[in-house]
């Protein structure tokens, strides 16, 4: 059974990992705003390339300690010139020098792209989003920053082999999917994944709940992203974390409050959020 939604409400969380730059400008704001007053912490808002990283900047000074930005290049997109990706490094690099509170991330690899072009008959040459994403690990441990991952499936084993090549602990794997072995490996390393809420309705993010240390958990709501069960029809907003939230502690057999502090943690540890 699901979480009750009027019951998690106000519960004390943070939104491990959320496209605020997605949502419409005239819903943007109150959307924050009522969820600070409802129990979220602190959101960390992932970017999409450096316009959407830019948008997160401004919104990090305008809402201090509250919005927790990731500067990085989504993969699910085509590739610019890699002069563009030095252009954004080169922009991070800036705000570390300043002293900004920031993670590295959105990034990864194409895995839907990937594959729906491949059903599609047609070839697809993943060499320089491995490169893409490989320089943004270098990166995060240049930096010292935590890292967003978006790497599923057998893409997760590529991201774990570049992560242990360049000495990257801190990483966060956002709404992971993966075998049974990739999940050993992950938990091994010490790395960290963010669930749902569809933690209310899908079979295989209940069994990653179920296999996945609580300690090494965090909750998040990707949103705009729309989720279906009984959520469907329902735009998603931050106060979502709390749904996945009971839906984790459900799932382990914990008291809502005990897993709910618990998250809390894992993701102010994470991410050095005060």
């Amino acid at each position: 059974m699901a979480a009750n939604m009027n019951e998690v409400r106000k519960s004390s969380v943070i939104d491990a990992h959320i496209h605020l730059d997605l949502y419409e400008p005239a819903e943007l704001h109150p959307m924050l705003e009522e969820a600070f007053r409802s129990g979220v912490e602190a959101v960390v808002a992932v970017s999409m390339h450096l316009a959407s990283c830019q948008a997160n900047e401004r919104l990090a000074r305008r809402y201090p300690g509250r919005v927790h930005p990731a500067y990085g290049f989504h993969p699910e997109q085509e590739l610019p010139g890699d002069d563009e990706r030095e252009r954004l490094h080169d922009w991070i690099r800036v705000r570390h020098e300043r002293g900004e509170a920031f993670a590295i991330g959105e990034v990864g690899l194409p895995y839907y792209m990937r594959t729906e072009r491949e059903a599609a008959g047609e070839r697809f040459d993943e060499t320089r989003y491995l490169e893409w994403l490989e320089s943004f690990v270098k990166l995060a441990a240049e930096l010292d920053r935590p890292i967003v991952l978006h790497a599923v499936y057998e893409d997760a084993d590529k991201a774990c082999d570049l992560l242990q090549r360049h000495g990257v602990r801190k990483a966060h794997f956002h709404w992971f999917k993966g075998s049974a072995e990739t999940i050993a490996r992950m938990i091994a390393s010490g790395y960290y994944v963010s669930i749902t809420p569809d933690a209310a309705y899908e079979p295989e993010i209940i069994e990653l709940v179920k296999r996945y240390p609580i300690g090494q958990l965090m909750a998040e709501t990707d949103g705009p992203w729309p989720f279906e069960g009984p959520y469907s029809g329902r735009k998603t907003i931050p106060e979502m974390a709390g749904y996945a939230a009971a839906d984790i502690a459900r799932i382990k057999g914990m008291a809502a409050e005990e897993a709910e502090a618990v998250l809390l943690r894992n993701t102010k540890t994470f991410y050095g959020i005060l």
